[in-house]
């Protein structure tokens, strides 16, 4: 583990938390928050902890992709997209989301606004523009324009609509969309400010960038997600995946959040969905991603399974079932999450050790402990089943998805299907 620690607090509520990515465009049929708030039962019931809202600001026209556009090109910080409903709307909907014991984050876009953007004529001067005296699309992005963080106006002006959403709607925090785009300076200006409306405030930052823990509470995991990848696609093996988890443990901070995911908005629609990506191994990277060192995050539809990719700038409603398929699952790994104190995401006081030996080119397997909580998860990471031993493991462990409980010994060994896993909860000596 990094020796290396981040200069703020985290939420104490958020050590034990997870992340539920709502697209509500794609969620129901009528893509409101009031429909929207018909599932909270059932995500509550399924272990989730926070809910994070892709932006629901209203979309601009000009220069708008498709027929609905894009949710990250804002017209106005401060309302809401009437596709979804009313600003009452989603007070409602947090008050209610509140009530039943979810936090509640808001996907925030700072880098850039929607072409039309009521700054675009109110405040010029806050966008920069390209050699023609033309506003600028950063990344080819012909729908939004770049904003100019060196104008210190825009700075008051951002942080004000950050602010915004905290003190009307009581939100929980907020999700940065490509938060190394924006000057860090700037970052750590608003979460003073905002801190002082509400000092248990979230920062997730969609980045990976080390130097942004110093403000943000959560980053990204884009390198091990997309290795992982690759991984499967036998562009390379076990022990090239590890040495970038390790990589991700030694260059951030002990006590940083990394956020584990399979999928999100981006990789479904653009990448593919988490089976066009991994396959038979789908359920075995949503093991490690919810018992690993950080913080697991899942996209609307995946406890579904949802197999098709989401349309972007349409609507495209997930096709829900009466049976949703894998809610125990995610329940169970959320469950233990939540509830087993080795499972915390960045408490320095937690041991994770690798039982699986360096070498073995089939097997990742870690025992993680907090005083006397213990989880052990051993994943087949190939596509034959396999006999493991299990050395360095003593006790008696519970297994989570059902089966037998174990008595580990030094001579124990265990069955793994083919992709298969086995997660095992700590019972006694």
């Amino acid at each position: 583990m990094s020796n290396k620690q981040k200069n703020h607090e985290n939420p104490k509520w958020s050590y034990s938390t997870n992340i539920y990515e709502v697209n509500l465009r794609q969620y129901t049929p009528e893509g409101t928050f009031e429909a929207f708030s018909k599932s909270l039962g059932r995500l509550k019931d399924m272990g989730i902890k926070t809910l994070w809202f892709m932006p629901i600001t209203p979309i601009s026209k000009t220069g708008r992709l498709g027929t609905l556009g894009s949710y990250y090109a804002a017209q106005n910080y401060t309302e809401t997209n009437p596709e979804f409903g009313t600003l009452d709307d989603f007070k409602n909907l947090v008050k209610e989301a509140h009530e039943m014991g979810f936090r509640v984050i808001l996907d925030f876009v700072a880098n850039h606004t929607g072409n039309d953007h009521v700054w675009v004529t109110e405040h010029p001067e806050f966008y920069i523009y390209d050699e023609n005296n033309e506003l600028l699309h950063p990344h080819g992005w012909s729908d939004v324009s770049k904003l100019n963080y060196d104008v210190p106006e825009l700075r008051e002006h951002v942080i004000d609509a950050l602010k915004f959403w905290v003190k009307e709607c009581d939100i929980d925090g907020y999700r940065c969309d490509m938060a190394h785009l924006v000057p860090l300076d700037f970052w750590v200006q608003a979460r003073k400010k905002l801190s002082k409306l509400k000092d248990n405030l979230f920062w997730l930052a969609e980045c990976e960038e080390p130097e942004y823990h110093k403000v943000f509470d959560a980053t990204y995991t884009w390198r091990w997600m997309h290795a992982s990848e690759e991984f499967y696609h036998n562009k390379m093996n076990l022990q090239s995946l590890l040495t970038v988890l390790y990589k991700s443990v030694t260059e951030f901070p002990g006590n940083a959040f990394r956020t584990y995911f399979t999928s999100n908005h981006d990789e479904n629609t653009w990448n593919g969905t988490e089976y066009e990506k991994y396959g038979d191994a789908a359920q075995l990277f949503a093991v490690f991603s919810a018992t690993w060192n950080g913080i697991p995050m899942i996209y609307s539809g995946q406890e579904l399974p949802n197999k098709k990719r989401l349309q972007f700038f349409e609507k495209d409603p997930i096709e829900w079932k009466e049976k949703i398929e894998l809610h125990n699952f995610y329940k169970t790994l959320l469950t233990l999450h939540s509830t087993n104190k080795s499972l915390r995401a960045g408490d320095i006081e937690i041991l994770t050790q690798i039982i699986s030996h360096p070498g073995d080119q089939q097997v990742f397997a870690y025992l993680r402990k907090h005083d006397t909580d213990e989880v052990l998860v051993i994943l087949n990471c190939c596509s034959e089943g396999i006999d493991y031993p299990v050395n360095n493991v003593t006790g008696s462990f519970r297994n989570v998805f059902g089966g037998d409980n174990i008595h580990f010994n030094s001579n124990s060994n265990v069955y793994l299907n083919a992709w298969g896993y086995l997660v095992f909860e700590k019972t006694g000596r």
